[in-house]
């Protein structure tokens, strides 16, 4: 099976060439593979419409920030046809001071349906990461 009969590789090949264009950042290139209704929901419940509004967060909480890919798990859902993408791994770059970072865990989780992202769910360590730079962490990272 190739990804034009096998639609769990064609949603893991969508979702690591919309990761890699929201790297460069390319927003309107990433904006070529989500629906019209697209949720992007970041750590905390903040909601995006599109790359563009995710990528002005990210210039603002980082210097720079890209992902170092771990694994992209994917399932079918048989009752849908929407298809479950799960992308794990480091974030790495520069906070806004200079200081460099690259243990920085992420998971994303993706919904494909008919070759488009109609949700992104991120999780990560930043705001932890924040929180022990403030002094404000709870317990030692």
């Amino acid at each position: 099976m190739d990804q034009k009969t096998d639609p769990v590789a064609a949603a893991k090949a969508i979702v690591e060439t919309y990761l890699e264009l929201s790297m460069i950042p390319d927003p309107v290139a990433a904006s070529a593979h989500i629906s019209e209704d697209f949720e992007l929901v970041f750590t905390g419940g903040r909601r995006f419409a599109n790359p563009s509004e995710s990528a002005a967060f990210n210039a603002r909480r980082y210097a720079w920030v890209k992902k170092r890919f771990l694994r992209t798990d994917a399932a079918l859902d048989p009752e849908t046809g929407d298809v479950h993408v799960y992308n794990t791994g480091y974030l790495y770059g520069e906070w806004p001071d200079g200081t460099p970072f690259e243990t920085n865990r992420y998971m994303d989780k993706f919904i494909v349906r008919d070759g488009k992202l109609v949700r992104t769910d991120v999780w990560n360590d930043s705001a932890e990461i924040l929180l022990f730079k403030a002094g404000l962490a709870e317990a030692e990272l």
